[in-house]
């Protein structure tokens, strides 16, 4: 799709977290086309474009949703916070990334993301529950902290709507006793480090990740001796931060204890 400049109204702003806030936009309809997985950018100035992810799947009513993590020590965050709570109406140029869903695979999902990558990896399971509700879907979540699930409730609905849904809760700190239900687990740790740990075999999965850099690379190596096929993981990292080589060079799988990488006291 070609990329286009739209003029968007702020239907409302709603704080998820006191870190992260939740943005609806309304546009005209018929204009307002994407594919699952991709992203906008919302004009701060003349200069200045910020990129977030659709966190929706295509409705066809000229709707947008965004998760937006707020810094308030940065400046673009405190600008972009001070727009959305201002002003009716802002600028977006949409869509960008190719990091879609495929239409056309009917091979399960393994869906990563750390903090608010929840966006883009939410805008894709809409679209796959869409498509085909009884798909197996394992969705991995990683954050600090168990406030950091800021829509944790979405993830539980839907492990508990679909039976061959599987939500995975990474967290650095522990989760308390309680916290797992019927496909819902409780990880504590790095998520390359948990996958790591936890998954035997990924060779016919479609593996999409949302993350920083240094975590998504970190993931793609944890489960590259576990069967990943590069030719079906996605990310937009691999466009705006590639690295050389993308992926690391394939070497027997070897015992779950032998592999795990140390990550003690490292972050991405």
């Amino acid at each position: 799709m070609t990329a286009r400049t739209l003029t968007f109204q702020v239907a409302s702003v709603e704080d998820l977290t006191p870190d992260v806030f939740r943005v609806r936009l309304e546009g005209r309809a018929e204009a307002v086309t994407h594919a699952p997985g991709q992203y906008l950018e919302l004009k701060l100035d003349d200069q200045t474009w910020v990129p977030f992810s659709i966190a929706n799947a295509h409705r066809g009513d000229g709707s947008i949703e965004l998760h937006i993590q707020h810094w308030p020590e940065r400046a673009n965050s405190q600008r972009l916070r001070e727009l959305m709570q201002h002003l009716a109406r802002l600028t977006v140029r949409l869509p960008g990334g190719e990091c879609v869903l495929d239409a056309d695979s009917n091979r399960p999902l393994l869906l990563i993301a750390a903090g608010t990558g929840f966006a883009q990896m939410k805008a894709l399971l809409e679209a796959a529950f869409a498509a085909d509700d009884a798909l197996p879907v394992e969705f991995w979540w990683a954050v600090r902290e168990r406030r950091d699930f800021y829509l944790e409730s979405l993830a539980r609905d839907w492990a508990a709507r679909y039976p061959n849904f599987r939500f995975h809760a990474v967290a650095e700190e522990p989760l308390e006793a309680g916290f797992e239900a019927e496909r819902v687990f409780a990880h504590q740790g790095r998520v390359d480090a948990v996958l790591a740990e936890s998954v035997d075999d990924v060779s016919g999965y479609d593996v999409y990740l949302s993350g920083s850099p240094g975590m998504v690379y970190a993931c793609v190596d944890a489960l590259a001796p576990r069967g990943l096929d590069t030719a079906r993981v996605y990310s937009d990292v691999f466009a705006y931060a590639p690295r050389d080589p993308l992926f690391p060079p394939l070497e027997p799988v070897a015992s779950v204890h032998d592999t795990t990488p140390d990550l003690n006291g490292t972050r991405s």
